[in-house]
């Protein structure tokens, strides 16, 4: 049986982004699980925001087909996303808007989505982690037809939630992700 690959997505392109630094202790303990990690940055994949004209004009742009290539090189994708206003960034919304719209030969059009394991999970400066993002991240994968795990990570107080050697300080914390990359790692070698 192959290596059970994992891509990790965070959802911020920002400087000192608390989710870029969630996505990175996140990749770590999936490779200390023996997980084959890769871990992307959405700036290598720039996309215009998405417009069914644009796409009836120009067809899908490269970026969404090969971001749509990488995750299907993988059995699971854990997707970290920052919370703006209550809900998912532009950002996010936009990546799986171009992604659902790849469709390769012999394949329906997102068919990436129902073809692998996603876990989600959120870092905030605030009490609630990001936990109303994570609603609406569920959702959105949810209505294109992705098997979300149950357990998430909505990481509060981020700021302040790590260790001088970038761990997670509060057990609890680090008991969440860890029950987080446990059931990804489970599910996807299920459908593997």
């Amino acid at each position: 049986m192959s290596a059970l690959k994992i891509l990790v997505i965070p959802g911020s392109l920002r400087t000192g982004s608390l989710n870029a630094k969630l996505a990175a202790v996140a990749a770590h303990a999936l490779a200390q699980e023996g997980v084959d990690v890769t871990r992307i940055s959405l700036g290598d994949y720039p996309l215009p925001i998405y417009d069914g004209d644009l796409q009836a004009k120009s067809g899908v742009p490269k970026h969404a087909v090969n971001l749509k290539r990488m995750m299907a090189a993988h059995h699971g994708v854990l997707i970290v996303t920052p919370e703006y206003n209550s809900s998912v960034p532009a950002l996010v919304k936009n990546t799986i808007d171009w992604v659902s719209r790849v469709q390769d030969p012999h394949e329906t059009r997102g068919q990436v989505f129902r073809g692998r394991v996603f876990a989600i999970a959120s870092a905030s400066g605030n009490r609630l982690g990001g936990a109303r993002a994570l609603a609406a991240l569920r959702l959105i994968l949810s209505a294109c037809h992705a098997q979300v795990i149950p357990n998430q990570l909505a990481l509060s107080f981020a700021e302040d939630a790590y260790d001088e050697m970038d761990r997670l300080r509060n057990s609890a914390d680090s008991d969440a992700l860890k029950a987080l990359v446990r059931q990804l790692i489970d599910v996807s070698q299920r459908m593997m």
